[in-house]
């Protein structure tokens, strides 16, 4: 049986793999950064011509919006065409998801060492399950369970509105508005939105490891900006959540994600995750874990190509 080929395209940097059956094929995995590369195509080329295999179908996770088997990466200037993919590669199916969607197909097949909890809730198994994206930018995947497949509908939640919050939130947020007019939780919400966070309310511009590593030493203004990123953080996500009703639990993925999941238990994040009125025992049942391995966006694409080719 031909080989597909499953591809995790981000901001910064293309993971490519081949599947073997409904698995990634073992040591098949490569990573290529994408400032060395005009576009997805050239990376395909030289990974399908090394590895001397011509695909049977590929799917693609990509950053970005996909819309009429196109896609338009966010944070990079590269359009994906999916039927040029197929007649540069020869492979008789191509599907373009965003990546959180791939993410979210990847949650059934994940060891469960890749999983860490932050909070174990008691989760319902047969709820919706919310993954959430936090690194060069921001954005939700939901999972619903549909018989013995997984329904994963795309989303763009990264670019809605931030909500009314505290005085010090509010601030910063109206500042925001003077930069980015629709003033979207992922200008704040990401590893630029928190540079970002810290020179709207300090006049300061650091790097998010800076940020990060003064606020673990004390650093008083790096401690309050990581403390009203907390309290964001918590109000956002507790929104999405509540909105899809994730009583199967919450998903973190990202780098960024993995800086703050340590620090979920503290009040900023969790008193705004759950202040939903009537319905903070729901929102104090839901689990809250990070995600660790890197390729799961690879599995939920393998999983995708799976469900539509059986």
């Amino acid at each position: 049986m031909r080989e597909s080929l499953v591809a995790d395209v981000g901001a910064s940097h293309t993971r490519v793999a081949l599947t073997a059956g409904s698995a990634l094929k073992p040591g098949s995995v490569q990573r290529f950064e994408n400032a060395a590369f005009a576009g997805l195509l050239p990376i395909l080329a030289a990974y399908l011509a090394e590895h001397g295999t011509h695909p049977r179908a590929i799917c693609a996770g990509v950053a970005g919006p996909v819309r009429a088997g196109t896609a338009q990466l966010t944070n990079l200037d590269w359009f994906i065409d999916g039927a040029e993919m197929a007649h540069a590669t020869g492979a008789t199916e191509v599907h373009l998801i965003n990546d959180l969607q791939a993410q979210g197909y990847a949650l059934d097949d994940l060891d469960p060492a890749w999983i860490t909890p932050a909070f174990a809730g008691h989760p319902d198994p047969n709820g919706p399950r919310m993954v959430l994206g936090l690194g060069t930018g921001s954005n939700i995947a939901v999972v619903h369970r549909v018989g013995a497949d997984l329904l994963v509908p795309p989303a763009e939640a990264g670019h809605s509105g931030l909500p009314h919050l505290g005085d010090a939130a509010n601030a910063v947020i109206a500042a925001l508005g003077a930069e980015v007019a629709h003033k979207p939780y992922e200008a704040l919400l990401s590893g630029s939105g928190l540079v970002r966070l810290h020179r709207l309310r300090s006049g300061v511009a650091l790097t998010a490891p800076d940020i990060l590593t003064g606020a673990s030493q004390g650093q008083g203004a790096c401690a309050e900006t990581l403390a009203l990123f907390l309290e964001i953080l918590g109000a956002v996500m507790g929104n999405l959540a509540l909105t899809h009703m994730a009583t199967g639990g919450v998903f973190l993925i990202g780098g960024l994600a993995r800086a703050m999941a340590p620090l979920l238990n503290r009040p900023e994040f969790r008193q705004m995750f759950v202040a939903k009125g009537p319905y903070r025992p729901i929102m104090e049942a839901m689990p809250i874990h990070l995600i660790t391995e890197d390729t799961a966006a690879l599995i939920g694409c393998a999983r995708y190509l799976r469900q539509r080719l059986k």
